[in-house]
């Protein structure tokens, strides 16, 4: 089995993520009639996200891509960047961390469509892409 070379750093736990940060507002213009809104797709991307390799310890830095056509909620985007830094410490494996964000974002905005994109840095020459849609 491979393992992690040099020291391991310590790292929080999954259950350290934040995801009662996450607030929304009503996404509802004037003009439309009630229940009705617009099949508007919605981008937020930041390249500023981090957590921890549960394997090495060392820190794993993505663009994070939020696409979604919002139902009846949007995401408030300050909450948005304080549950992203709630990832900082937490050692997570990048593909898991992609399905968490994915289902904490489903969970608080019930879109219509819903894609997140994680884009790793490059580590040990290969980049590392993981997208959850639907």
């Amino acid at each position: 089995m491979v393992r992690a070379d040099g020291e391991k750093l310590p790292f929080a736990k999954p259950d350290s993520i934040r995801p009662e940060l996450l607030e929304t507002f009503p996404y509802a213009l004037p003009e439309l009639a009630i229940g009705q809104t617009p099949n508007q797709r919605i981008t937020c991307t930041t390249p500023e996200f981090s957590a921890v390799c549960p394997f090495s310890g060392l820190p794993d830095i993505a663009t994070v891509t939020i696409e979604y056509t919002p139902n009846q909620k949007i995401i408030e985007l300050k909450s948005l960047k304080y549950y992203l830094l709630s990832y900082r410490q937490v050692g997570i494996y990048q593909e898991h961390a992609t399905q968490k964000i994915f289902a904490d974002l489903q969970k608080v905005l019930r879109a219509k469509q819903l894609k997140v994109t994680t884009s790793y840095n490059t580590r040990g020459g290969i980049d590392t892409t993981c997208v959850i849609e639907k």
